[in-house]
């Protein structure tokens, strides 16, 4: 086995382009001890002050994210947690003079917010009712299907990073990174890309990576109608690019193909290239004619 690398397109057009996935593995991210609800447009919440039990007012935070109060006016509370809210709202009470340690106890009593929202490859708005997980969220919006990526990323707010996830093909995979969802979560659903067969292969054309199961060499080659008698079997090329590099790899297909030489499996944007044998081309183009002229010329050629 041979292998040879040579530089891919210049910086400019690729970098950031074909880059490793970075799967996050932070326990505290992944199942984090709590999670504070967060106030948005729509939501409907009851103002406690205690100890004072005149002050009860039942607002809803309007479309600029503000909440009209008594006593201190609008306050803007959109995307704040429960208690970030709280402290904001005792805070202004006491800088407009109202209260010197003012209790505030926020209770959301409707929210039309309680959703995650899923999309890429799946579109849909999955309301979060207590505790939901990944895979019940996902079996709601219809579940993965068979050209879709496996790695899921789930944009959330508070965290300045998302939060990437590979579920895998392996039950005890899925289950293992099954993380919590809440309200506000937005679960991207990429799709799982194609590779690209070129040169003797009796179907040549980009075939889309279905990932319930490793998507290997050989389940490409049977899609593509496995490789044609004028295949150069000993000099298949598998080319990958990762970021700025380009690397190619020689394989022999038909040691793979017996069982000889491990399957690889293919990622994402693989280009699969099995060189045509210039001769057995000629005579798969002949036909018959080719052959019985090759056959002519070495009955000349031994006499």
């Amino acid at each position: 086995m041979a292998y040879a690398q040579f530089n891919g397109p210049s910086v400019t057009s690729a970098a950031g382009l074909n880059e490793p996935v970075h799967i996050t593995t932070d326990p505290a991210i992944l199942f984090p001890a709590k999670h504070d609800l967060r106030l948005f447009p729509g939501d409907l919440v009851t103002v406690h002050l205690y100890p004072s039990s005149d002050y009860s007012p039942a607002v809803r935070v309007s479309l600029d994210g503000t909440m009209q109060l008594p006593l201190i006016g609008n306050v803007h509370v959109q995307g704040l947690t429960i208690p970030e809210a709280e402290k904001v709202i005792a805070d202004r009470l006491i800088s407009a003079g109202m209260y010197r340690n003012p209790q505030i106890v926020l209770q959301l009593t409707e929210s039309p917010n309680q959703v995650a929202t899923v999309t890429g490859d799946v579109h849909s708005v999955v309301p979060i009712v207590g505790q939901s997980r990944l895979l019940d969220v996902l079996t709601v919006a219809g579940g993965i299907p068979t050209t879709s990526s496996h790695i899921i990323t789930i944009h959330r707010l508070g965290l300045d990073q998302p939060i990437v996830v590979d579920l895998g093909s392996d039950p005890m995979t899925s289950e293992k990174n099954n993380i919590p969802i809440f309200a506000g979560d937005t679960i991207i659903v990429a799709r799982a890309g194609v590779i690209y067969l070129l040169g003797a292969f009796k179907n040549v054309g980009a075939i889309p990576i279905q990932q319930n199961s490793p998507f290997t060499l050989i389940k490409a080659a049977t899609l593509a109608g496995g490789p044609g008698f004028e295949g150069k079997m000993k000099d298949l090329r598998l080319i990958r690019t990762v970021g700025e590099n380009r690397t190619v790899v020689h394989l022999n297909i038909k040691r793979i193909i017996n069982g000889k030489d491990p399957d690889p499996v293919l990622q994402a944007d693989d280009i699969v290239f099995l060189p045509s044998d210039t001769m057995k081309a000629a005579i798969k183009s002949g036909g018959i004619g080719t052959i019985l002229g090759f056959a002519s010329l070495l009955v000349v050629a031994t006499r």
